[in-house]
């Protein structure tokens, strides 16, 4: 059992996103093109196998592959798993069975869910049939779900050429993961700091570095630090780099500087970005200040304070 969080740990929801774009070969543009048209392409190996879902490389030779086949839309189970809880983004709203499926004319097994009533509805070998979706688009969403089929096995793989008129020759794959985040006493007693425009920072007992952000223990000598010390506002930065890409929703004009900054009274720098400047004013050096959110709860960005560079050799150690 996991233990419940200590009442002074903070815990948010916390989703990490992102939308992968990659182009596809001949092979996998057949497939996915395939799958729009309701045709489902395996590829042959050098040694007469058929594999599904087709790979550009035979995972035993490192052959390359480009002779594709049509296999049947019909199969059988060779294992199942239930899934009683399915999650958002899964292919079915309701319990449904992970299936490995070895379609007629193949010999690997493809991967997708099998719409059944129940667990007492699914068995090894029992037989299935492609459910399509009702819009296809070239991806393997176009196959719905497999539905239990009464039909017998058989069926033998046959030529074909892989082409068709609009081939997909791109897809984006959405990665999401969604979790729940608990950062501990040290982190959590530095957040709440910050809602009171206050920095803290946690002291090592060996080497007497202050870190920040504290993690409750010292990175360095592995020890645990609870001793808190309060550090900045104002810091200096001491590396950065310019942004040039847009980051998805994030309401901030390109290009602007990311910066690592070294806050007074600390150790370790850390990062965040930096305002009311021009991009390509922003260097070594610059003193900087916080700009606190709408709410207060932690700086927006930081911007210059108007003072004097500062010398290389006093942040050189935090580079």
């Amino acid at each position: 059992m996991t233990p419940a969080p200590s009442p002074e740990a903070l815990q948010a929801p916390l989703v990490v996103e992102f939308p992968f774009t990659r182009s596809l070969g001949p092979v996998q543009s057949a497939f996915l093109t395939g799958l729009r048209e309701r045709t489902v392409l395996g590829v042959r190996t050098t040694d007469g196998r058929v594999l599904m879902p087709p790979v550009e490389y035979d995972p035993v030779t490192a052959d390359e592959l480009s002779d594709l086949v049509e296999v049947a839309p019909t199969g059988t189970v060779t294992t199942w798993a239930w899934n009683p809880s399915p999650r958002r983004g899964q292919p079915l709203p309701t319990p449904f069975a992970w299936v490995l499926v070895r379609l007629d004319g193949a010999d690997t097994a493809l991967l997708h869910a099998l719409d059944a009533p129940g667990p007492d509805a699914v068995r090894t070998g029992m037989r299935v049939r492609i459910r399509w979706a009702g819009e296809r688009v070239g991806a393997i969403t176009d196959i719905a779900c497999f539905e239990p089929y009464d039909g017998a096995g058989g069926g033998r793989a046959v030529p074909h050429t892989g082409e068709f008129t609009d081939p997909v020759d791109g897809i984006v794959a959405p990665a999401r993961l969604d979790y729940t985040y608990a950062p501990g006493r040290a982190q959590s007693r530095y957040l709440k700091a910050l809602a009171g425009r206050t920095t803290y920072g946690e002291r090592c007992p060996s080497c007497r570095k202050v870190y920040v952000p504290p993690r409750g223990a010292c990175p360095t000598c592995g020890v645990a630090t609870d001793e808190q010390v309060e550090v900045g506002p104002r810091g200096t930065v001491t590396t950065f780099c310019i942004v040039n890409i847009k980051a998805r929703n994030l309401d901030i004009e390109v290009p602007y500087v990311y910066a690592h900054i070294a806050l007074d009274g600390a150790d370790l720098a850390l990062h965040a970005r930096i305002g009311d400047i021009p991009y390509d004013e922003v260097r070594m050096g610059l003193r900087v200040e916080p700009v606190w959110s709408e709410d207060g709860r932690y700086p927006d960005h930081y911007r210059p304070t108007g003072e004097p560079d500062a010398d290389y050799d006093t942040y050189k150690e935090l580079l």
